[in-house]
């Protein structure tokens, strides 16, 4: 496997567990953190073998694959640090532009291909990464309250290295399939790297909105139709940003803003697929 920590990480006092197989990353982190193990520190695998999506759906893995989580034990409230799953997005995407330059910066597609999410390599709210429309990794962040009253944050990051799930309702991709030469272990190099950045900026004073900046830089389909399911509803209009908490905000048919917490995100007028 051959996964290590950036230089940067190791300066900054992170720990690394490397795993041959493990069912979970996040599961795998919090169960330590509970045995009383302290962040910052990544459980990594390419071989995970029962990951889980948003709201429990599952995450199709395959070896080869990248599963990183960070565990992080804090006393900061859940809602400001539910922001960090941005701070992912945003690691992320430096990330892969770092060791994929050829493929990040190939000539993009048209203007109403961007307009409508389906550029080259952006991300999608809440937590997901696409390549031309096609889902590249996905993020997802559990937390536990431990003994002492701590918060321990399992911030888990999933990305299609060398293959990717087929028959789903919606379109995938991996690294593999856009034709880059990297490892799981040369991302997560890189990654670790580009987290300690990211993590770097958001603790600083007014650090959520310089994040939320980055992200908004490199967001899909802003200014475009989109349909969000939340449960029996469907909110339908236009993306027009994300707020201070970095919530969604849609502009609906009627001229009226809606911000948004959690829900489905589909860009479009139709609302019928389930992202994982």
């Amino acid at each position: 496997m051959g996964f290590n920590l950036a230089p940067g990480a190791i300066r900054k006092g992170y720990g690394l567990k490397v795993f041959d197989a493990v069912g979970s990353t996040n599961a795998e982190a919090l169960d330590q953190a509970a045995a009383g193990v302290a962040g910052p520190t990544w459980f990594v695998t390419d071989n995970q073998t029962s990951g889980r999506g948003r709201r429990g759906r599952a995450w199709q893995d395959g070896s080869g694959n990248l599963a990183a989580t960070l565990l992080l034990v804090t006393s900061q409230s859940p809602a400001h640090v539910a922001t960090l799953g941005f701070v992912a997005g945003v690691a992320l995407t430096n990330a892969l532009k770092a060791v994929l330059p050829d493929v990040t910066l190939r000539t993009a597609p048209d203007v109403a291909d961007l307009a409508s999410g389906r550029g080259r390599l952006v991300l999608k709210w809440p937590n997901d990464l696409l390549f031309d429309g096609g889902k590249l990794s996905g993020t997802l962040l559990e937390s536990r309250f431990l003994p002492d009253g701590s918060l321990a944050l399992a911030i888990g990051i999933g990305v299609n290295v060398v293959s990717h799930p087929e028959g789903l309702p919606y379109p995938t991709t991996s690294l593999k399939a856009l034709g880059a030469q990297c490892s799981a272990a040369d991302l997560f190099l890189a990654l670790s790297d580009a987290w300690v950045e990211a993590y770097d900026i958001w603790t600083q004073p007014r650090g959520l909105a310089a994040i939320r900046q980055r992200w908004l830089e490199n967001a899909a389909g802003t200014g475009a139709p989109v349909s969000v399911t939340l449960g029996q509803r469907v909110v339908r209009g236009t993306f027009e940003t994300i707020d201070e908490q970095c919530r969604f905000v849609i502009r609906t048919d009627d001229g009226s803003t809606e911000t948004i917490t959690a829900g489905d995100v589909h860009f479009g007028t139709v609302a019928t697929v389930a992202n994982q």
